[in-house]
């Protein structure tokens, strides 16, 4: 079964088509997830304070909310198969930026180049949703979009590695210590984090023409051509007197959601590093935490692949990951031990913050079919507006960074907790608010879980 408006594709060129979606997946977690390595080491390196180091994260994904309705507007102009090509094309020229700011070691230079890779990206996102379920049929979309999340986040837990492996030496523990110590004089120390920012450059440069070349690679690839005015066309329903999509409380109320949950997630894999480090422990050997955290979310990828539904709803599973991510929230800011794990001297709470990564995997797939449901002819814009709320990535860890300042960066996992709230109360009763009561004086019509 094929979705409208695309051609059939034969056994061998649907399993071609799935890889290459599932290759374009485990591409955008390499070049995202690598942003929890990028942190620390744009805070040596460019001598920045926890503020300044995450705008790493604040510009990639910034690029959601402002781009991600002129990106479906390229799709439509030029068609997914071009657009995917020009997105790649994006991220390339984006890596290509990492070249002279490492000359310069100029950090604007760098959040251009990132904000340049977030914005091919956003392109890519948008075309490669759709591909998900048309290279195969519909009835096991939902097991593909799980193995698309694994391919992303197993790139995640090897992206800040091979950087780390690529970038880091040996001997740099010195180098921090050295540095950290502040008796370098101003000449020295700049020779130092030159030849620190530089190493950046080789890796970046096989980064940008690898993009290129596999842009070019899919143009002429099986991928089907879609039409996305073809597919789910959608009527206005009698008796639908909606005019608007911010009619849709639980829409509106999902979009939030989204937006909290995406950057509780990313402030446990971005932030985890630093975290490490106020325990003492150097970036060679912190690097690995944030691949605990991812490990822990395709444990939760799996775990949801197999329970859900056959032994648990969607909508209970929600609502126990986001009761889970409080109470590991308060494990973080609230439990104070020194213990041994995997090796690693630190904190009790580090654990608890990379054990956030398994609530974390279905949150999002919870959120998106509550928020979605019976929009009928606002389907398409209601989509929109919850990629919009992705742009949660960019804020709540700039957030996180400000308050890491002022208070440190333990405390400042505090804010955690009211995102978890929020989350709980969605899942629990935000989803089925139909009307706003307080608007409209009516009642509201709840949907059955």
């Amino acid at each position: 079964m094929t979705t409208a408006g695309s051609p059939q594709l034969n056994k061998r060129n649907r399993i071609t088509a799935i890889i290459i979606v599932g290759i374009m997946f485990f591409i955008f977690g390499l070049v995202s997830w690598v942003n929890a390595i990028l942190i620390p080491y744009f805070k040596i390196a460019c001598e920045l304070t926890h503020f300044e180091s995450y705008f790493v994260t604040f510009v990639f994904y910034i690029a959601y909310l402002v781009l991600s309705v002129p990106a479906a507007g390229i799709l439509k102009k030029v068609g997914y198969k071009r657009g995917i090509m020009y997105g790649f094309f994006c991220m390339s020229l984006g890596a290509i930026l990492f070249i002279p700011a490492a000359l310069s070691r100029t950090y604007e230079v760098f959040l251009s180049g990132l904000f340049i890779i977030g914005a091919g990206l956003t392109i890519l996102q948008s075309a490669a949703n759709p591909y998900i379920t048309i290279v195969g049929p519909i009835e096991s979309a939902a097991r593909r979009i799980s193995i698309m999340g694994i391919c992303n986040k197993f790139a995640g837990i090897i992206s800040p590695l091979i950087f780390a492996a690529v970038v880091l030496k040996v001997s740099d523990s010195n180098l921090f210590d050295l540095l950290e110590a502040g008796t370098l004089d101003e000449a020295t120390k700049n020779t130092m984090l030159d030849e620190l920012i530089r190493r950046v450059i080789p890796p970046y440069a096989v980064l940008a023409a690898f993009l290129f070349a596999f842009g070019l690679y899919v143009r002429y690839s099986v991928l089907p051509e879609i039409n996305p005015e073809e597919e789910n066309k959608e009527k206005v329903t009698e008796g639908n007197r909606h005019t608007s999509v911010f009619q849709f409380p639980y829409l509106v109320l999902g979009a939030i959601a989204l937006f909290l949950h995406v950057g509780t997630q990313v402030v446990a894999i971005d932030t985890v590093i630093g975290y490490a480090g106020s325990m003492g422990i150097d970036l060679l050997e912190a690097k690995i935490f944030p691949s605990y955290v991812l490990t822990a979310t395709i444990v939760g990828y799996i775990l949801g692949i197999v329970f859900i539904p056959k032994y648990i709803s969607q909508t209970n599973a929600l609502r126990f990951c986001t009761i889970l991510g409080l109470f590991l929230s308060l494990g973080v800011v609230l439990v104070d031990k020194d213990v041994s794990v995997f090796g690693h001297q630190g904190n009790l709470s580090i654990w608890f913050l990379c054990a956030l990564g398994l609530p974390n995997s279905l949150v999002y797939a919870g959120i998106w079919p509550l928020s979605i449901r019976g929009l009928g002819s606002f389907t398409k814009i209601g989509s929109s507006f919850l990629v919009m709320g992705l742009c949660g990535n960019a804020l709540i860890s700039l957030l996180y960074g400000y308050l890491a300042d002022r208070w440190n960066v333990r405390e400042a996992y505090w804010l955690l907790i009211p995102c978890y709230l929020y989350l709980i109360f969605f899942a629990v009763y935000g989803y089925k608010i139909e009307t706003w009561k307080f608007l409209k004086g009516g009642k509201n019509e709840k949907t059955s879980n």
